[in-house]
């Protein structure tokens, strides 16, 4: 009796096994979906205008604006990023309250590193009107620093300089060119 219980147990979970098994037919159209959803941003917003404050002694000063018409959020991602496919215009404020001005039509913020990647027409206008122009830009917000390997041109007051490739401080300060020409006053 338990030989014959036994062999009807073991033909009803063989029975089961087969149905779950043969029951299991995804249509692949199905399964490619599942992979485009995975790629797609977590949340998107259109028109956005973000400010960035700092509260000290009592007073709040703006430190930043950031404006875009659309932003897509990947934060879903193993590596999070933001990606701004419409451009930014960043608007950037000193101590003493004078703004810089950044602008690209396109712009990529890595959050895990704190990187912004500015690409196509980058423009940066100082309140002293000096304004760089290049095609690609890398800025560290962690360490403040601004970095390409692309072709740039910096006009100042004392005239142009251009070149391809250099680093900077987020004051051009500490200012450090690849490869240069243009323009330069000497010291003797």
């Amino acid at each position: 009796m338990i030989v014959k219980d036994l062999h009807i147990i073991k033909h009803l979970v063989t029975a089961f096994a087969v149905t779950l098994f043969f029951s299991c037919n995804n249509d692949f159209s199905d399964v490619q979906k599942v992979g485009v959803l995975q790629n797609q941003p977590i949340g998107e917003a259109e028109n956005i205008d973000l400010k960035y404050t700092e509260f000290i002694d009592d007073s709040v000063r703006l430190k930043a604006n950031l404006i875009s018409p659309k932003m897509l959020d990947y934060s879903n991602r193993d590596f999070a990023f933001s990606e701004f496919p419409k451009g930014i215009i960043l608007k950037v404020y000193d101590e003493d309250g004078n703004m810089t001005t950044i602008t690209s039509r396109y712009a990529i913020f890595y959050t895990d590193t704190d990187v912004i990647d500015l690409r196509e027409d980058v423009t940066i206008t100082t309140h002293q009107n000096e304004k760089l122009v290049t095609e690609q830009l890398y800025y560290n917000e962690k360490l403040e620093w601004v970095f390409t390997n692309k072709p740039w041109v910096f006009q100042q007051a004392a005239g142009p300089r251009y070149g391809n490739g250099f680093d900077s401080d987020k004051d051009f300060k500490n200012f450090q060119m690849l490869e240069m020409g243009g323009d330069f006053e000497l010291d003797n």
